[in-house]
């Protein structure tokens, strides 16, 4: 269980978080929704230990997580940029925490070839990131997440600089590892849709407080303006293509 409690950060004088409280179960994914600026990469970033909140406090199975370097957290952030190692093939980035754990070579290889075969990269594991499309970029920076099965994966909006039809065979394959790997994860973005696809719950992030649906079907049954307005484009679209 991932509890956060009364997390509140300012920054020069504003308040980005204020009073945050969320639970998240093991094993589920949560998806937060907000325009940019309303605190969803803080609070990631407070979770991952890029940053300290002013006040409150974060649990994972009751270990006091705020207390804790980020590096011994077994927390993954992961960024719509991949950030690879320029001077490392896919397979030293994908192999990268596992050698910093001093991992036997042979159970390196094993590991990352077959990490590797489940993302479709075999073929790509000699190649540098330079030869990489965005999306193969993409895939060695979830392999190099996954790959130390962490407690915690953070994405904040891994897709958004991806093309629609690369964005949606990621979006598959997260949907489909997370649900092999038993993953335990918060999903930023500030698609409707996207939230809709990838989230056991969704949550909604409004100047520095979040609000948490139970279901799929409370979120879509909220009232909320940008929710009913998002429906009935895709109601639209509906009826025009069925009229073809």
């Amino acid at each position: 269980m991932i509890v956060l409690k009364n997390i509140s950060k300012k920054y020069e004088g504003k308040l980005v978080l204020s009073d945050l409280s969320l639970e998240i179960s093991e094993h589920e994914t949560l998806c937060i929704l907000g325009v940019s600026g309303c605190g969803k990469s803080t609070l990631l970033k407070v979770m991952a230990g890029l940053e300290l909140p002013d006040s409150g406090s974060f649990e994972i199975d009751e270990q006091k997580m705020l207390d804790t370097p980020a590096e011994k957290r077994g927390i993954v952030y992961m960024s719509q940029e991949p950030f690879l190692f320029p001077h490392m093939n896919v397979f030293e980035n994908i192999a990268f925490g596992l050698r910093v754990r001093k991992w036997m070579n042979s159970e390196v290889e094993e590991k990352v070839n077959s990490l590797a075969r489940r993302l479709g990269l075999t073929d790509e594991l000699m190649k540098m990131p330079h030869q990489l499309s965005g999306g193969q970029k993409q895939r060695v920076n979830f392999g190099r997440s996954l790959i130390i099965e962490p407690r915690l994966i953070l994405l904040d909006e891994p897709f958004g600089s991806l093309d629609s039809q690369t964005r949606a065979e990621m979006q598959q394959l997260f949907h489909d590892v997370r649900k092999e790997k038993k993953i335990t994860a918060l999903f930023v973005t500030h698609d409707i849709k996207e939230a809709l696809i990838m989230g056991d719950r969704i949550a909604r992030m409004d100047k520095g407080q979040l609000k948490v649906y139970p279901s799929s079907e409370a979120f879509l049954n909220s009232g909320d303006e940008d929710i009913t307005q998002e429906l009935s484009f895709w109601k639209r679209m509906w009826t025009c293509l069925s009229e073809i």
